[in-house]
This record gives C-alpha cells, sequence and structure tokens, in this order.
C-alpha cells in the first residue's frame, strides 16, 4: 500500500431491502487535524466560487479562511453558483490558502448564477455515477490531463439516472433527483445509522459489492456516512424487490486483500499531501489521499 493502513475488523451487516452496509474499524485511529468541508462552509470560514466571472466548468476557486485545513471528499456534491458540480477526487486545503479543485458538472441545463457561492448539498455521487467518475480521472491523469472527468459521459450517467427514475428536472440536475427521491433516502438511512467507531463502511447491493470507503478517524466516517449512503440508495431503488442474496463478511475481507495486493501508482494531488491510484484487472479504480504518511480517505468503486 502507498501508506501504511491500519488493522481494519469487518463489523455485522446492516441490510435493509437490496442495501447492505458492513461497517469498518480500525485498530488506530490518526491525529491529523482538518475540518470537513462541509463544516467549513457553514460557518463561512470556507468560500467556493466560480474560477473567474465566466466561470470555467471543470474547475471551482476555494478560498480557505480558516487556521485549519479542510478535507473535500470525491463524489461530494456542490450547489449554486452557475451549475451544480461534483468533486472529482478527494482534496486536502492548507489552511489560509486559494486554490483551484476539480469538479464535474451535475447540473447541464443551466449556465447562469443562482448564487455567488456554492454550499454542500449533503448527498454524494451515486455509485454508478462515481464510478464513471474515478476511471475517467485515473485516465485523464495517466494521459497527463490533470484530474479531468469524461463530462459527456457523466452528463449521460445523470440523464440516465433520472430517465430510470422518472425524473424531471428543467436544468438536468442531479441534486433534482435526490429531492424528488428524498422521502425513501430518508427511510434507508432510518435503517442503515452510522455504527459507533467505525472508521469506513463497504456497500454493496445483493451479492455485489458497490462502494468501499476508509477514513482516519470515526468523526470523519460519521458524517459522511449519510451522504455516502444516499448515493447507493438511487443505485439501489433499481431492485425493487428485496434481494434474496446478499454480500457476505467473506467477500468484504476478499475486497480488503484484494485493495492491498493492487499496484499502486503515485500522481500529484490537488491540494496538500500525496495522492496515489490503483486499478485492478476487472476495471475497478481505487484511490488514495494521504498526508504525512496517514491515510486520510482511501476508496474503490467497481466497473459496472
Amino acid at each position: 500500500m502507498p501508506a501504511t493502513i491500519p488493522a481494519i475488523r469487518i463489523g455485522d451487516p446492516l441490510r435493509y431491502k437490496s442495501l447492505s452496509v458492513f461497517p469498518l474499524f480500525a485498530d488506530s485511529y490518526s491525529d491529523v487535524e482538518y475540518r470537513l468541508s462541509s463544516a467549513a462552509l457553514a460557518d463561512q470560514s470556507l468560500l467556493i466560487e466560480e474560477v473567474s466571472r465566466g466561470g470555467s466548468v471543470p474547475e471551482l476557486l476555494v478560498k480557505n479562511k480558516s487556521d485549519v485545513r479542510v478535507l473535500f471528499l470525491e463524489g461530494e456534491e456542490l450547489i449554486g453558483a452557475k451549475q451544480n458540480r461534483i468533486l472529482n477526487t478527494s482534496v486536502l486545503v492548507g489552511a489560509r490558502s486559494k486554490i483551484k479543485i476539480p469538479v464535474s458538472c451535475v447540473e447541464q441545463g443551466r449556465w447562469d448564477y443562482k448564487s455567488r457561492y456554492l454550499d454542500t448539498s449533503q448527498s454524494h455521487s451515486p455509485v454508478k455515477l462515481r464510478s464513471t467518475l474515478k476511471a475517467s480521472v485515473s485516465q485523464s491523469l495517466k494521459a497527463n490531463r490533470g484530474h479531468r472527468s469524461d463530462q459527456q459521459k457523466v452528463w449521460r450517467e445523470v440523464t440516465h439516472l433520472q430517465t430510470l427514475h422518472g425524473v424531471e428536472s428543467e436544468t438536468l440536475a442531479l441534486s433534482d433527483t435526490f429531492d424528488v427521491y428524498g422521502l425513501q433516502i430518508a427511510l434507508y438511512r432510518e435503517h442503515l445509522k452510522y455504527v459507533s467507531s467505525a472508521t469506513g463502511l463497504v456497500v454493496a447491493i445483493g451479492e455485489k459489492l458497490v462502494s468501499y470507503d476508509l477514513f482516519d478517524k470515526p468523526a470523519t466516517c460519521q458524517v459522511v456516512w449519510d451522504r455516502l449512503i444516499s448515493g447507493a440508495v438511487l443505485d439501489a431503488l433499481e431492485n425493487r424487490q428485496t434481494a434474496s442474496h446478499h454480500a457476505s463478511g467473506s467477500d468484504v475481507q476478499q475486497l480488503l486483500t484484494s485493495i492491498a495486493d493492487l499496484a499502486w501508482e503515485q500522481t500529484i494531488a490537488v491540494g496538500e499531501g500525496e495522492e496515489f491510484r490503483a486499478e485492478s484487472p476487472q476495471g475497478d479504480h481505487a484511490s488514495v489521499l494521504s498526508f504525512q504518511e496517514t491515510v486520510l480517505h482511501s476508496s474503490l468503486v467497481p466497473a459496472f
């Protein structure tokens, strides 16, 4: 592995209909000090806006006015400004700094100001969209084009999601899909609540493991747990019936073992820290953001 990941224990799964969530527990936690973007945005110690008055679809400007680093997570949704975006990769923004972050548009039909600044939507990219995002960003990095996504594929995935779920959106905004299915998402969250002391989670739909996320401390996992669940719910709703077969703890253990055995390659991180990426023979894409040899966020999304 590119940085030391503590030993992981797999907890008992939480299940609701076709969705299973396996909490992950670490034997040690980091002491790296940072705030999550949602908290920093809430008290306006961090601001996100277009890079210029005219804007640029694949970039946003972040200003951290505080004396503490701020962590953004891959796939989190930001709403406002000229159009809604999602983060292309996890980014650690330095204290008292200004930086451009790589994003993808998830609102194809709007390019005019709704507000000057963007805010968090408290939702996270659906798993299939995240898979498209992660794969295309990794391919862009290999081609020395930076953390760019395939924007056309992202738009197609958002449109497919809305068509599949019968959502009408004037601006083709992903956030409208979350709004329409807000009650169902809340119901899943109620059945799949954060498990105390968990530092990560593996999500499965039926027998298929669809995402893995591990953080450096329980406090981070607790805050983002519901957001990660919200993204997976839209994928799970494709299967309207309760799954007859579920993924098992041994499936999760096999996944964790395979992640450790991947051929990791270092790439240039957007902000502070080090970033590593890997691809499995099956086309699964994984990434790690570490800081001072501590893994802040490790994730994997399989190919679909």
